[in-house]
């Protein structure tokens, strides 16, 4: 064998020895975590190295990342003023965990957080630093909430997620609790009352107002309303901005807090700071996690200073402190802000949606494109799913069926072309499209490229009988 032979035959070895650790870790992740895991079901991958939109895996294969850790990677993997932040508080010797004291770096944290606020909240609130998920802050809002109108009824909305702890969970579209009251969310595509547009939006106004006006309704003065700005889990659904406009004065009116959860939505992604900017409402309570820590475990609550009447000790966590994640989280709120990424997020997310949209007319399967920013969702539907007594062109697109088989099927192929793609929806039939901040105008065509060719390969395949 001559020289080149021996490194080829070198170079298979390590290559299968690679792929042997790579499928051993799998096997291992398989037998010993629990049954609850989801995103590794869909993604078998090994993530090694990253930085900014590209993940590498231990196979060695390069994966375009649009989950960014569902939303926590506001810029990117690794980014470099993350990281010496990080590099910052390790080399000062200041402690990692401090509990609820004052330090430096959470000074330093929540001044740059108030600074990005909606003045009309930033003007007059306090923050709660909560455990370390946004579900814990979901918990903190709602107990603010109770404890300061001395109400306990809760105001959610259909296909919500706000968490996965008791009482986030009370409020999210997957369970019910007789101390939460379940609203109509607007949508046009699968609008609850049929008709999308304006209208839907108005009718799902009337009916809030109806059940909180109606003595009858059942329905007692609730301590607070929650809402997403836009449903991210729940399908990618932007509010409307006039119904978010009616929302507050619904609310404002019946002085029922407002609770925006803005833990995906907030930090530039959908096109402003805070997604409730582009409506022009200020809520009483914000609910922020993911992207504030930078790519590290931190939530906070912000609210109005007349909700403040906790007592000491009333909400607390050990791990609210978090120094590497205030660090973090800082570097990362000043590096969107003074880099206007959110006004990029808007420009970008505008051309994606809008080619994205061009694979409505292409393939039938592809229901629905919709989104804010860059956080974009793809609707999959069953094209022959109609009613026969009903033909497919004579039925509002929304009738069409959803077809959760057909988006994981996307979700494979995307995956197979080195596309990491998450699904949501209400019957997980949305593929999810949250691409870091810093993505370039030439990422975000490889982005798209590959999940028009994915869609395509999927789109061809004969239907099953």
């Amino acid at each position: 064998m001559g020289a080149a032979g021996g490194r080829a035959a070198l170079a298979a070895e390590e290559a299968g020895g690679a792929r042997a650790a790579y499928d051993g870790i799998l096997r291992r992740q398989s037998a010993r975590e629990s049954a609850a895991r989801t995103y590794a079901r869909a993604l078998p991958i090994v993530p090694v190295r990253a930085r900014g939109l590209t993940i590498e895996g231990a196979d060695g294969r390069r994966y375009l990342d649009c989950l960014s850790g569902a939303g926590t990677l506001a810029l990117g993997h690794n980014h470099p003023v993350v990281l010496e932040a990080i590099r910052n508080v390790l080399d000062s010797g200041a402690p990692l965990h401090a509990l609820d004291l004052a330090t430096p770096v959470k000074d330093a944290f929540t001044t740059e957080l108030f600074r990005t606020l909606p003045p009309g909240l930033a003007d007059h609130a306090r923050v709660q630093f909560c455990g370390p998920a946004g579900t814990d802050a979901v918990e903190a809002a709602l107990k603010l909430v109770r404890t300061a109108t001395g109400r306990s009824g809760i105001l959610a909305f259909t296909g919500a997620y706000h968490g996965m702890t008791a009482g986030a969970l009370e409020v999210s579209g997957g369970a019910t609790d007789v101390r939460v009251t379940r609203l109509p969310y607007p949508q046009d595509y699968r609008c609850p009352f049929g008709v999308g547009g304006e209208y839907g939006a108005e009718l799902s106004a009337r009916w809030t107002e109806s059940v909180l006006d109606d003595a009858k309704s059942g329905v007692p003065l609730p301590a607070g309303m929650i809402l997403e700005p836009v449903q991210g889990e729940g399908g990618v659904h932007p509010a409307p901005d006039v119904w978010m406009r009616r929302m507050r004065k619904i609310t404002e009116a019946r002085s029922i807090p407002l609770i925006a959860d803005e833990v995906q939505t907030g930090v530039g992604r959908t096109g402003r700071f805070w997604a409730v900017e582009h409506s022009g409402v200020v809520p009483d309570v914000m609910v922020l996690s993911k992207a504030i820590g930078g790519s590290l475990p931190l939530a906070v609550l912000v609210y109005r200073d007349d909700l403040d009447v906790w007592q000491p000790g009333a909400h607390a966590g050990t791990f609210r402190g978090n120094q590497l994640a205030m660090a973090a989280g800082a570097a990362t709120l000043a590096y969107v802000r003074e880099n206007r990424l959110a006004e990029h997020a808007a420009l970008l997310g505008t051309r994606m949606l809008g080619q994205l949209r061009a694979l409505a007319d292409d393939f039938a399967c592809v229901g629905d494109v919709r989104g804010r920013g860059l956080m974009i969702g793809v609707e999959l539907v069953n094209p022959e799913g109609a009613p026969e007594s009903a033909p497919l062109d004579a039925l509002p697109a929304g009738s069409r069926p959803a077809a959760p088989a057909l988006a994981a099927a996307v979700q494979r192929e995307c995956l197979r072309r080195g596309l990491i793609v998450e699904l949501g929806g209400r019957q997980t039939s949305v593929v999810r499209l949250l691409p870091p901040l810093t993505i370039s105008d030439e990422q975000a065509t490889a982005v798209l490229d590959r999940l028009a060719d994915a869609v395509a390969a999927v789109a061809r395949r004969p239907a099953r009988p």
